[in-house]
């Protein structure tokens, strides 16, 4: 888990390290983030040459000098883990440690060799601990540990740098320094940096599993809890998320800690009791130098009042007085060095691992490039691939049995969990084809549906049935094919694919639903046009008396069929109720707007319809015959047809409400008396209004005020007809009176009671006249005489002549 020292690689830093610092106590300001930098030239880290690297140094003295501090880095304990109690003694004197009391933190880093720790150091505190020089090959820089101040944090912060794990130096039996120092490291630190590369995270020994479990053990046994801050800074982070990583590395620690054998007394003690563990993440130092210099300044930022309420160890416990820091690590490194339960190496289990390891990469290098893997994953992404499961499980087996032949003699335990890594790699490698194999048949499976269900559709069956048998079958066909892809080597199942076919077939089934009833709604809605608007229209063309009784019966009629039919064809989608509902209230809806709307049209010829009608009764009579005027004809009667239709037409009666409406129109336009005074007419005539009395607004067709104005124009273009019926009648009258006033008649009598007498006494005269009666008779109806006399009377007179 820990990193080799040398050109250190930075990760993004996590979203721990970049919050705030807490409140600063009020003490001195730290110096701004650009000295630092300043202060870190982005070639202090990399390999240079020799002269190149003399004058970075002589540039860091210069810079140390600027600002008015010395990070004093002394060796503390030498690589023969002598502790050199001299030079300690002079590095507190020169940093004034005894002065801040408890007010100071203590922080180490431990890591791989050449991973960077050294570097990381100094970019962090500003001190000038001595860096590999990558030109001469990877190789062991730090020996033994080393102290120094951090420059320019507050409070006064303490740096170890210890020598790197791993070492190639110390070799394979003497790893009991490293142990120890990171036993010291973990033992006298507030915070304890462990430097890792991130490629290293899961794996046994690259990532100090055992090394983190002996010291863990012994701190148990030789410590009490100080409450110590684990910062895990992982190093050269690749694209895998930093919350996955972090997500392992307490994984791992927590595994660690339960496996550790501790005292009666810490046998129930959470790890949150000893130690407070942080990951966080710096980009590659040699790759994005900016990068990392960015993120390593904010990781900076969290050392600043480390131990304030909040801060990195804000909660540590068992702080020693900086008087006696010097004697407390000087008796911790003591009993540490006498303690012999660390310098126990697993030598057997430490060469089976190695190889092992060494086996399965190679392996797994083998399967990468494996032609018939290749060749296989090149026909996946082409298409579905039949036999895809059995295919790639003997490419499997054949690795597999290969790593099993040639760790045959290595430890059971050792081989058996390399054996599963390698597994779980190659599973790793080969899960996209499987992916797209799976996102074929999920292809596939959806394209059945769609063919089946238009089929369905095509032979009238009903859509919910029809979408519920070709789902059915689509999601049989998907999991018979599933049988062939699936392989042996992993529990891999198509559950999610499952769904997702699932749910791409209810949305498939969804849009062709919503089309049909779309389609289905159309083609009613047509129907019911077709149905209301001509006839409405004829019957406003015919203006019989009841025409919104007849409007009222057309409109339930043909909407309850409508309805009817609508129902039965969405009983077919099985919709849910409250859709169903609203679906056949809109129909219903849509029909009434048909109605409304054909009236509203025919109220922009109300004035024709009303000279129709006018003209209609006008000349004919009941029995539709052409009217002649006699006399007896009650013409205003007549008129008030005319008036009929205009209350009818003013608004829309569906409902069948009644409604005054014809009555204060009769009142005010044939009854009511002619006003010339404007304003009183205004106030007084119940027409000066923009709505009918017990009428909704939305009923309203015509308005008062729109009636009175349109039966003005009506009298003004009907006058003349009136007038001449009028005539007619007066004439009729006149000339079918034939007999003379009552005077005449007495007179005449008493005048020609002598001719009277003489014609009874004479029968001969009596016969001339009674032929003469019959002859005029003949010719008064043969001329027409009296039709004559009715137009005109003295034409009546010439014909007669």
């Amino acid at each position: 888990m820990l990193l080799r020292d040398g050109p250190f690689l930075p990760l993004p830093v996590t979203s721990a390290a970049l919050r705030p610092p807490p409140p600063a106590p009020p003490t001195r300001d730290p110096p701004p983030l650009t000295l630092l930098s300043l202060s870190l030239p982005s070639m202090f880290s990399q390999p240079k040459p020799k002269r190149r690297v003399v004058g970075l140094r002589r540039r860091w003295r210069q810079l140390v000098v600027e600002m008015g501090e010395d990070c004093a880095a002394t060796q503390l304990i030498d690589a023969n883990r002598a502790f050199n109690v001299d030079g300690l003694d002079r590095f507190l004197k020169a940093v004034k440690l005894a002065d801040y009391g408890l007010s100071y933190a203590v922080v180490s880093i431990i890591g791989p060799q050449s991973s960077g720790k050294s570097t990381l150091l100094n970019h962090l505190f500003g001190t000038n601990f001595r860096e590999m020089d990558a030109f001469k090959g990877r190789s062991q820089t730090t020996k033994g540990i080393w102290i120094a101040k951090g420059v320019g944090i507050e409070p006064c912060t303490i740096v170890l740098d210890l020598e790197g794990t791993d070492a190639r130096e110390r070799g394979e039996d003497d790893t009991a320094f490293e142990k120890q120092s990171a036993l010291f490291a973990l033992a006298i630190s507030d915070i304890v940096l462990i430097n890792m590369w991130c490629h290293d995270i899961g794996r046994e020994h690259a990532a100090n599993r055992p090394l983190l479990k002996m010291v863990f053990q012994a701190m148990m046994r030789l410590f009490s809890p100080r409450k110590t801050t684990l910062l895990f800074v992982i190093r050269d982070k690749t694209k895998t998320p930093l919350e996955h990583l972090e997500q392992v590395l307490r994984e791992d620690i927590q595994q660690i800690w339960d496996t550790v054998y501790r005292p009666q007394a810490h046998e129930e003690t959470p790890l949150s009791e000893f130690f407070n563990v942080e990951v966080t993440a710096l980009p590659s130092y040699e790759e994005k130098e900016e990068l990392f210099k960015e993120q390593v300044a904010q990781l900076r930022q969290r050392f600043f009042y480390s131990i304030a309420p909040g801060g990195l160890a804000g909660d540590r416990r068992g702080v020693i007085p900086a008087s006696g820091f010097s004697i407390s690590i000087r008796q911790i490194w003591k009993v540490i060095r006498e303690n012999k339960d660390l310098d126990l190496p697993a030598h057997k289990i430490m060469v089976a691992t190695v190889r092992c390891e060494e086996i399965a990469n190679e392996k797994l290098r083998c399967l990468t490039s494996d032609k018939d893997w290749l060749a296989l994953e090149a026909s996946v992404q082409a298409g579905s691939v039949s036999g895809f499961g059995r295919k790639l499980d003997s490419i499997l087996d054949a690795y597999l049995s290969e790593y099993d032949m040639e760790t045959f003699y290595f430890d059971d335990g050792v081989r058996t969990a390399k054996r599963q890594q390698l597994e779980s790699k190659a599973l790793h490698l080969v899960h996209p084809a499987f992916q797209a194999m799976l996102g074929h048949l999920r292809s596939k499976a959806l394209d059945k549906f769609k063919n089946d269900l238009e089929q369905s559709l095509e032979s009238r069956k009903g859509f919910a049935m029809s979408v519920c048998t070709c789902t059915d079958a689509s999601l049989r066909e998907f999991e018979t094919e599933f049988t062939d892809v699936a392989i042996q080597h992993a529990d891999w199942n198509a559950s999610k694919i499952r769904e997702k076919l699932c749910h791409d077939i209810e949305a498939y089934a969804a849009s062709v639903r919503g089309v049909k009833l779309f389609e289905l709604k159309a083609s009613y809605e047509k129907k019911i046009t077709e149905a209301l608007v001509q006839p409405v229209e004829l019957l406003f063309d015919s203006a019989a008396e009841d025409i919104w009784a007849s409007i009222r019966e057309l409109y339930r009629h043909e909407t309850e069929n409508a309805m009817s039919g609508y129902s039965s064809s969405l009983a077919g989608f099985e919709l849910d109720q409250s859709t169903f509902d609203k679906m056949m209230a809109d129909l219903k809806n849509y029909a009434r707007g048909v109605v409304v709307r054909k009236i509203r049209e025919e109220a922009g010829k109300v004035l024709i319809h009303m000279k129709d009608r006018f003209s209609t009764v006008f000349s004919h009579d009941k029995n539709s015959m052409p009217r002649v005027w006699t006399g007896k004809e009650d013409v205003r009667k007549i008129t008030e047809e005319a008036l009929k239709f205009l209350a009818a037409m003013a608004a829309i009666r569906l409902d069948d409400q009644p409604d005054k409406i014809e009555n204060i129109l009769s009142s005010s336009l044939m009854d009511g008396p002619v006003i010339k005074d404007r304003t009183i007419e205004a106030f007084r005539d119940p027409l000066a209004a923009s709505t009918w009395e017990g009428v909704p607004p939305e009923n309203t067709v015509i308005t008062p005020v729109q009636c009175k104005s349109i039966w003005k124009q009506f009298k003004v273009e009907t006058e003349s007809t009136v007038s001449q019926a009028i005539s007619s009648q007066e004439a009729f009258k006149r000339n079918n009176s034939w007999l003379p006033p009552p005077w005449a008649i007495v007179t005449i009598a008493v005048l020609g009671f002598n001719e009277f007498m003489m014609l009874l006494r004479n029968p001969l005269y009596l016969a001339i006249l009674f032929i003469l009666f019959i002859l005029s008779r003949v010719v008064w109806y043969e001329l027409n005489i009296a039709g004559e006399f009715q137009n005109v009377t003295v034409r009546g007179i010439q014909i007669l002549l």
